[in-house]
């Protein structure tokens, strides 16, 4: 049956979601109201959801069902969550329970994680996270590092070159990669009478 007039259905409730209140998530759009956790119904927004395939949860609640079990699987620094999740309907009792710790984990933490694909600015060498990220030459900057090589002039995606994991300002580019040679531009006076 066609949708005349409104907006996608909500995966939580199947009823029409209308751009005003309308939150995605995964490809999937939800109401405001019903953006919340499957297993504890806390209201969720973009830095507390986790989803798997088509199911919303809340950080704990996804990391009680879908995270490392076992001794040392902790929720906070060496601490032993006892937590099963049986009160919020989680099945996490699959299979026998694990007696010992692996001597290294197998399924590093989300920290771990974070910390080890946190990208690093070719300029200063230092990380560079969302917020202050910029793609260049097919790496990431920082923004007060998006700058010319060789005059500091701050660039942007229409005066931006780069050459050899460098950028150039288009006209320090033309200048120092560019064709040279008489009616380039690129010679000077003296330049020109050395050649005739």
């Amino acid at each position: 049956m066609p949708n005349w007039g409104g907006g996608a259905k909500c995966g939580a409730c199947e009823k029409t979601v209308y751009h005003a209140e309308e939150i995605q998530c995964n490809g999937r759009s939800f109401h405001k109201t019903c953006f919340l956790c499957m297993a504890c119904r806390k209201a969720l927004d973009s830095t507390t959801v986790a989803a798997h395939e088509s199911e919303i949860y809340c950080k704990t609640c996804y990391g009680r069902k879908y995270g490392p079990k076992g001794v040392g699987f902790g929720q906070g620094a060496g601490c032993l969550s006892t937590d099963t999740g049986d009160h919020l309907g989680l099945n996490l009792h699959q299979g026998s329970p694990k007696s010992a710790r692996p001597s290294t984990p197998t399924n590093p933490s989300k920290f771990a994680k974070m910390m080890v694909d946190v990208d690093k600015c070719p300029r200063c060498g230092k990380s560079v996270y969302a917020a202050e990220k910029i793609m260049g030459g097919g790496k990431p900057w920082h923004k007060t590092c998006f700058r010319c090589a060789i005059c500091g002039k701050s660039l942007e995606s229409t005066n931006v070159t780069d050459k050899d994991g460098e950028l150039y300002c288009k006209v320090c580019y033309a200048k120092n990669f560019g064709p040279k040679g008489i009616g380039f531009g690129g010679l000077t006076q003296v330049e020109k009478k050395e050649c005739e």
